[in-house]
């Protein structure tokens, strides 16, 4: 992938802050990561409870990232590759890696769970490694996204055009896929993105589901956070 120099300077000397539709999946993805490795590494892996469920945690957060990967497929990479032919090259091919890593992190965990009690000891270890080798890939894979990809969007499309880009990637995603990605997404925002991300949400969502998310952010927001973000949307801080 052959990126401009000049387009590569507007992510870091852009005046006015541009539409970044990395910024808040990718906080999402960064922490369901270093929080299921974390989980993973702590495991009692003689608890037969708690084995199942911490693997469980490893395959959700498996089959997340392989909707995100097709998320950015799909409207993203589509949306770079008809303004800069191969621009989205470099990152699409670790797409078609992270998959096949993805599926063998599958097997890895169900295969872990299944095992003989002698064997959860050396198994657990292995996937713990597996699993970090997996996560340190990809934040250097989402750094690339947040700046490369960035300068070529920013580059060639308004910001107009990258709200109705985000708008259609958002759109297609199914509600519990989605208040799974609020879960993740707003608790480990910042103050103003999270006011940002649920202002914009109860401004063209139905009552309803912004009722949900809400119920899904708030427990895990500190008291603290949950008054600021209250009071930012002009919500009752009981809600």
């Amino acid at each position: 992938m052959n990126i401009d120099p000049r387009e590569m300077r507007q992510v870091a000397a852009a005046i006015a802050p541009r539409i970044d539709m990395y910024a808040g999946i990718h906080k999402a993805l960064r922490a369901l990561m270093a929080d299921t490795l974390l989980a993973l590494g702590r495991m009692d892996h003689d608890d037969g409870l708690e084995l199942a469920q911490t693997t469980q945690r490893v395959l959700e957060l498996l089959e997340f990232c392989r909707a995100h990967l097709q998320h950015e497929n799909d409207f993203i990479h589509a949306a770079m590759e008809s303004r800069a032919a191969g621009s989205s090259g470099r990152i699409a091919h670790e797409h078609h890696e992270h998959v096949e890593a993805i599926d063998a992190l599958a097997d890895q965990t169900t295969a872990l769970l299944q095992c003989a009690p002698a064997l959860r000891a050396e198994r657990t270890l292995a996937l713990y490694r597996a699993l970090s080798v997996f996560i340190a890939h990809n934040f250097e894979h989402m750094h690339v996204e947040e700046t490369a990809h960035n300068a070529v969007l920013w580059a060639r499309f308004t910001d107009a055009e990258l709200m109705e880009l985000h708008g259609a990637l958002v759109a297609s995603i199914p509600p519990e896929e989605m208040m799974f990605v609020m879960r993740w997404m707003v608790p480990f925002m910042n103050p103003a993105e999270r006011t940002a991300m649920l202002g914009d949400m109860r401004a063209h969502a139905p009552a309803p589901a912004f009722a949900a998310a809400l119920d899904v952010v708030r427990p895990h927001l500190s008291e603290r956070e949950w008054a600021k973000l209250a009071a930012s949307l002009g919500l009752s801080a009981q809600w």
